[in-house]
Protein backbone atom coordinates (compact mmCIF):
# COMPACT_ATOMS: atom_id res chain seq x y z
CA UNK A 1 0.00 0.00 0.00
CA UNK A 2 1.06 3.61 -0.69
CA UNK A 3 1.89 5.63 2.08
CA UNK A 4 0.98 9.18 2.80
CA UNK A 5 2.07 11.96 4.90
CA UNK A 6 0.90 13.23 8.10
CA UNK A 7 -0.43 15.96 6.39
CA UNK A 8 -4.68 16.13 7.00
CA UNK A 9 -7.31 14.37 4.30
CA UNK A 10 -9.29 16.94 4.18
CA UNK A 11 -13.08 17.05 3.53
CA UNK A 12 -16.05 19.07 2.16
CA UNK A 13 -18.61 17.36 2.52
CA UNK A 14 -21.65 18.86 1.27
CA UNK A 15 -25.62 17.98 -0.01
CA UNK A 16 -24.34 18.01 -3.68
CA UNK A 17 -20.99 16.52 -3.65
CA UNK A 18 -18.26 15.48 -1.23
CA UNK A 19 -14.58 16.88 -2.35
CA UNK A 20 -11.69 15.01 -0.82
CA UNK A 21 -8.41 16.24 -0.56
CA UNK A 22 -5.35 14.02 0.03
CA UNK A 23 -2.39 14.69 2.12
CA UNK A 24 -0.80 14.49 -1.35
CA UNK A 25 -2.54 17.31 -2.68
CA UNK A 26 -5.00 15.35 -5.33
CA UNK A 27 -8.08 16.00 -4.87
CA UNK A 28 -11.09 13.55 -5.22
CA UNK A 29 -15.07 14.12 -5.96
CA UNK A 30 -17.69 11.91 -4.51
CA UNK A 31 -21.99 12.25 -4.00
CA UNK A 32 -22.83 14.15 -1.45
CA UNK A 33 -24.11 13.56 1.80
CA UNK A 34 -27.57 12.85 2.61
CA UNK A 35 -28.58 14.68 5.46
CA UNK A 36 -31.60 12.53 6.24
CA UNK A 37 -29.26 9.60 7.00
CA UNK A 38 -26.75 9.14 10.09
CA UNK A 39 -24.04 11.04 8.40
CA UNK A 40 -20.80 9.32 10.16
CA UNK A 41 -21.09 5.97 8.08
CA UNK A 42 -21.36 8.40 4.97
CA UNK A 43 -17.98 10.29 6.42
CA UNK A 44 -16.37 6.80 7.19
CA UNK A 45 -16.92 5.13 3.83
CA UNK A 46 -15.97 8.13 1.84
CA UNK A 47 -12.59 7.75 3.66
CA UNK A 48 -12.46 4.46 2.46
CA UNK A 49 -13.70 4.91 -0.88
CA UNK A 50 -10.60 7.38 -1.85
CA UNK A 51 -7.84 5.96 0.44
CA UNK A 52 -8.49 2.30 -0.90
CA UNK A 53 -4.88 1.58 -1.65
CA UNK A 54 -3.07 3.91 0.95
CA UNK A 55 -2.01 3.86 4.27
CA UNK A 56 -3.62 6.32 6.88
CA UNK A 57 -2.10 4.91 9.95
CA UNK A 58 -1.82 8.23 12.09
CA UNK A 59 -3.37 10.40 9.45
CA UNK A 60 -5.23 13.05 10.56
CA UNK A 61 -9.00 13.59 9.09
CA UNK A 62 -10.14 16.66 9.29
CA UNK A 63 -13.49 17.94 7.54
CA UNK A 64 -16.79 20.06 7.59
CA UNK A 65 -20.19 18.41 7.08
CA UNK A 66 -23.41 19.77 5.95
CA UNK A 67 -26.62 18.88 8.70
CA UNK A 68 -23.62 18.24 11.88
CA UNK A 69 -25.27 18.51 14.86
CA UNK A 70 -23.06 17.00 17.39
CA UNK A 71 -19.81 17.43 16.41
CA UNK A 72 -17.73 15.78 19.07
CA UNK A 73 -20.33 12.34 18.85
CA UNK A 74 -19.94 12.34 14.77
CA UNK A 75 -15.84 12.75 15.02
CA UNK A 76 -16.10 9.94 18.28
CA UNK A 77 -18.02 7.87 15.64
CA UNK A 78 -16.02 8.37 12.72
CA UNK A 79 -13.00 6.99 14.52
CA UNK A 80 -14.58 4.25 16.34
CA UNK A 81 -16.10 2.84 12.17
CA UNK A 82 -12.51 3.74 10.67
CA UNK A 83 -10.46 2.00 13.93
CA UNK A 84 -9.35 -0.88 11.35
CA UNK A 85 -7.35 1.57 9.81
CA UNK A 86 -5.94 3.22 12.69
CA UNK A 87 -5.97 7.20 11.62
CA UNK A 88 -4.78 10.08 13.35
CA UNK A 89 -6.68 12.53 15.52
CA UNK A 90 -9.79 13.50 13.67
CA UNK A 91 -11.56 16.96 13.76
CA UNK A 92 -15.34 17.53 12.62
CA UNK A 93 -17.02 20.72 12.41
CA UNK A 94 -20.28 22.26 10.51
CA UNK A 95 -19.80 23.20 7.48
CA UNK A 96 -20.66 26.95 8.33
CA UNK A 97 -17.32 26.62 10.77
CA UNK A 98 -15.32 25.38 7.71
CA UNK A 99 -16.65 27.79 5.48
CA UNK A 100 -16.03 30.66 7.67
CA UNK A 101 -11.86 29.43 7.91
CA UNK A 102 -11.86 29.32 4.15
CA UNK A 103 -13.23 33.03 3.43
CA UNK A 104 -12.16 34.87 6.41
CA UNK A 105 -9.42 32.91 8.52
CA UNK A 106 -9.27 33.22 11.94
CA UNK A 107 -10.66 37.33 11.91
CA UNK A 108 -14.17 38.66 12.72
CA UNK A 109 -16.42 38.83 9.80
CA UNK A 110 -19.58 36.94 8.22
CA UNK A 111 -19.02 33.97 6.01
CA UNK A 112 -22.44 33.20 3.61
CA UNK A 113 -21.65 29.66 2.35
CA UNK A 114 -24.54 29.53 -0.63
CA UNK A 115 -24.42 26.07 -2.18
CA UNK A 116 -26.95 23.49 -2.74
CA UNK A 117 -27.53 24.83 0.94
CA UNK A 118 -27.21 28.17 2.56
CA UNK A 119 -25.60 28.46 6.22
CA UNK A 120 -23.65 31.69 7.57
CA UNK A 121 -21.31 32.14 10.68
CA UNK A 122 -20.78 35.14 12.57
CA UNK A 123 -17.45 35.55 14.64
CA UNK A 124 -17.12 38.52 16.84
CA UNK A 125 -14.42 39.75 19.63
CA UNK A 126 -16.30 36.70 21.65
CA UNK A 127 -19.54 35.73 20.28
CA UNK A 128 -20.25 32.85 17.34
CA UNK A 129 -23.52 32.64 15.73
CA UNK A 130 -24.80 30.61 13.11
CA UNK A 131 -27.50 32.04 10.90
CA UNK A 132 -29.70 29.15 8.72
CA UNK A 133 -28.30 26.17 7.44
CA UNK A 134 -31.70 25.26 8.41
CA UNK A 135 -32.34 22.60 5.32
CA UNK A 136 -34.27 23.20 2.00
CA UNK A 137 -38.10 22.60 3.43
CA UNK A 138 -37.58 24.99 6.46
CA UNK A 139 -34.35 27.53 5.51
CA UNK A 140 -31.84 27.76 3.28
CA UNK A 141 -33.03 30.89 1.96
CA UNK A 142 -30.93 31.86 -0.97
CA UNK A 143 -29.41 28.83 -1.75
CA UNK A 144 -28.86 26.63 -5.43
CA UNK A 145 -31.87 24.88 -4.13
CA UNK A 146 -34.37 27.63 -3.29
CA UNK A 147 -33.07 29.47 -6.75
CA UNK A 148 -33.64 26.00 -8.39
CA UNK A 149 -37.15 25.36 -6.73
CA UNK A 150 -38.22 29.04 -7.40
CA UNK A 151 -36.92 28.12 -11.45
CA UNK A 152 -39.40 24.96 -11.38
CA UNK A 153 -42.05 27.32 -9.85
CA UNK A 154 -41.63 29.80 -12.11
CA UNK A 155 -41.79 27.61 -15.06
CA UNK A 156 -45.44 25.50 -13.82
CA UNK A 157 -46.59 29.65 -13.37
CA UNK A 158 -46.08 30.09 -17.07
CA UNK A 159 -47.34 26.85 -17.72
CA UNK A 160 -50.84 27.76 -15.75
CA UNK A 161 -51.02 31.00 -17.08
CA UNK A 162 -50.44 32.12 -13.28
CA UNK A 163 -47.05 33.95 -14.33
CA UNK A 164 -45.02 35.45 -17.50
CA UNK A 165 -43.46 33.33 -19.99
CA UNK A 166 -40.07 32.34 -19.14
CA UNK A 167 -36.70 31.17 -20.78
CA UNK A 168 -36.34 28.46 -18.20
CA UNK A 169 -39.31 26.59 -19.50
CA UNK A 170 -37.55 25.24 -23.02
CA UNK A 171 -34.45 24.42 -20.66
CA UNK A 172 -36.58 22.10 -17.80
CA UNK A 173 -38.65 20.33 -20.56
CA UNK A 174 -35.37 19.24 -22.13
CA UNK A 175 -34.95 16.96 -18.73
CA UNK A 176 -39.12 16.45 -18.44
CA UNK A 177 -40.78 16.36 -21.46
CA UNK A 178 -44.39 16.38 -19.51
CA UNK A 179 -44.66 19.35 -17.07
CA UNK A 180 -47.83 17.67 -15.86
CA UNK A 181 -45.64 14.53 -14.60
CA UNK A 182 -42.47 16.42 -13.52
CA UNK A 183 -43.78 16.70 -10.11
CA UNK A 184 -44.50 13.41 -9.50
CA UNK A 185 -41.20 12.33 -11.03
CA UNK A 186 -39.16 14.61 -8.98
CA UNK A 187 -40.91 13.60 -5.88
CA UNK A 188 -39.97 9.72 -6.59
CA UNK A 189 -35.74 10.69 -7.18
CA UNK A 190 -33.55 10.15 -4.24
CA UNK A 191 -31.59 12.76 -5.52
CA UNK A 192 -34.52 15.36 -5.83
CA UNK A 193 -32.58 18.12 -3.63
CA UNK A 194 -29.47 18.11 -5.91
CA UNK A 195 -31.41 17.59 -8.93
CA UNK A 196 -33.29 20.90 -7.92
CA UNK A 197 -30.10 22.94 -7.20
CA UNK A 198 -28.65 22.50 -10.91
CA UNK A 199 -31.30 24.20 -11.98
CA UNK A 200 -29.64 27.27 -10.33
CA UNK A 201 -27.01 27.72 -13.07
CA UNK A 202 -29.41 27.56 -15.87
CA UNK A 203 -31.12 30.91 -13.95
CA UNK A 204 -27.75 32.72 -13.72
CA UNK A 205 -26.93 31.61 -17.19
CA UNK A 206 -30.55 33.05 -18.85
CA UNK A 207 -30.66 36.05 -16.55
CA UNK A 208 -28.87 38.61 -18.80
CA UNK A 209 -31.94 37.97 -20.97
CA UNK A 210 -34.49 36.56 -18.78
CA UNK A 211 -36.82 38.99 -16.51
CA UNK A 212 -37.96 35.73 -14.30
CA UNK A 213 -34.41 34.94 -13.97
CA UNK A 214 -33.01 38.31 -13.01
CA UNK A 215 -36.04 38.42 -10.25
CA UNK A 216 -34.86 35.03 -9.19
CA UNK A 217 -31.39 35.62 -8.24
CA UNK A 218 -31.96 38.95 -6.81
CA UNK A 219 -34.20 38.04 -4.64
CA UNK A 220 -31.74 35.49 -3.62
CA UNK A 221 -29.00 38.45 -3.07
CA UNK A 222 -31.67 39.96 -0.70
CA UNK A 223 -31.80 37.00 1.10
CA UNK A 224 -28.12 36.29 2.18
CA UNK A 225 -27.94 39.87 2.51
CA UNK A 226 -31.11 39.58 5.41
CA UNK A 227 -29.11 36.25 6.32
CA UNK A 228 -25.34 38.40 7.24
CA UNK A 229 -26.80 41.13 8.38
CA UNK A 230 -28.29 38.87 10.89
CA UNK A 231 -25.77 37.48 12.07
CA UNK A 232 -23.39 40.59 11.95
CA UNK A 233 -26.19 41.69 14.68
CA UNK A 234 -25.94 38.39 16.99
CA UNK A 235 -22.55 38.95 17.55
CA UNK A 236 -22.42 42.64 17.96
CA UNK A 237 -20.78 44.03 15.03
CA UNK A 238 -23.12 46.33 13.90
CA UNK A 239 -20.72 49.27 14.77
CA UNK A 240 -17.88 48.45 13.09
CA UNK A 241 -16.30 47.77 9.82
CA UNK A 242 -16.87 44.30 8.63
CA UNK A 243 -16.10 41.67 5.95
CA UNK A 244 -19.11 39.77 4.66
CA UNK A 245 -17.52 36.90 2.37
CA UNK A 246 -19.78 35.08 0.14
CA UNK A 247 -18.85 31.46 -1.28
CA UNK A 248 -19.92 28.44 -2.50
CA UNK A 249 -21.52 27.52 -6.55
CA UNK A 250 -24.23 30.60 -5.86
CA UNK A 251 -21.20 33.07 -5.22
CA UNK A 252 -20.46 33.16 -8.55
CA UNK A 253 -23.30 34.57 -9.67
CA UNK A 254 -22.89 38.85 -10.80
CA UNK A 255 -26.13 39.23 -10.67
CA UNK A 256 -27.01 37.76 -6.64
CA UNK A 257 -23.46 39.47 -5.47
CA UNK A 258 -24.62 43.04 -6.55
CA UNK A 259 -27.90 42.43 -5.15
CA UNK A 260 -26.74 41.35 -1.59
CA UNK A 261 -24.30 44.08 -1.54
CA UNK A 262 -27.17 46.97 -2.32
CA UNK A 263 -29.29 45.05 -0.15
CA UNK A 264 -26.37 44.89 3.03
CA UNK A 265 -26.06 48.55 2.17
CA UNK A 266 -28.76 49.91 3.00
CA UNK A 267 -29.30 48.54 6.80
CA UNK A 268 -25.52 48.29 7.10
CA UNK A 269 -23.19 50.89 5.31
CA UNK A 270 -19.88 49.45 7.04
CA UNK A 271 -20.13 46.02 5.37
CA UNK A 272 -18.23 45.00 2.70
CA UNK A 273 -19.41 42.07 0.56
CA UNK A 274 -16.69 40.30 -1.40
CA UNK A 275 -16.36 36.64 -2.77
CA UNK A 276 -13.86 34.36 -0.72
CA UNK A 277 -10.25 33.95 -2.04
CA UNK A 278 -10.12 30.48 -0.62
CA UNK A 279 -13.18 27.85 -0.34
CA UNK A 280 -14.52 25.35 2.25
CA UNK A 281 -12.01 22.77 1.17
CA UNK A 282 -9.27 24.85 2.48
CA UNK A 283 -11.01 25.95 5.58
CA UNK A 284 -11.46 22.22 6.51
CA UNK A 285 -7.76 21.77 6.00
CA UNK A 286 -7.56 24.71 8.25
CA UNK A 287 -9.15 22.79 10.85
CA UNK A 288 -6.10 20.76 11.99
CA UNK A 289 -4.25 24.37 12.81
CA UNK A 290 -7.24 26.33 14.95
CA UNK A 291 -6.13 26.25 18.41
CA UNK A 292 -7.35 25.23 21.79
CA UNK A 293 -7.94 28.94 22.67
CA UNK A 294 -9.30 30.10 19.47
CA UNK A 295 -13.25 30.60 19.97
CA UNK A 296 -14.26 28.60 17.47
CA UNK A 297 -12.23 25.23 18.74
CA UNK A 298 -15.57 24.98 20.70
CA UNK A 299 -17.46 24.32 17.27
CA UNK A 300 -14.88 21.53 16.76
CA UNK A 301 -16.02 17.64 17.63
CA UNK A 302 -12.32 15.99 18.31
CA UNK A 303 -11.27 12.46 18.40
Amino acid sequence: MAHISRAPLAIDAGQTGVRVRLPNGRSIDLAGVRTDSPLAPQIASAVDTVTHDLEIDGVPIVGGVSGLIDPQAEAESVSELLAHRAPGEIRLAHDSVTAYLGGLGSGPGVAVAAGTGVVALAVGQQAIRRIDGWGHLIGDAGSGFWIGRAALDAVMRAFDGRGPATLLTPRVHEAFSDLESMYVQIQGDPDRVAVIARYARIVDELSSEDAVCRGILESAGRELAATARAGIDAVGLGGERVDVCLLGAVSRSDVVVAAMSSALADRVPHATVRRAVSDALMGAAALADVEHTHPLYRSIGVA
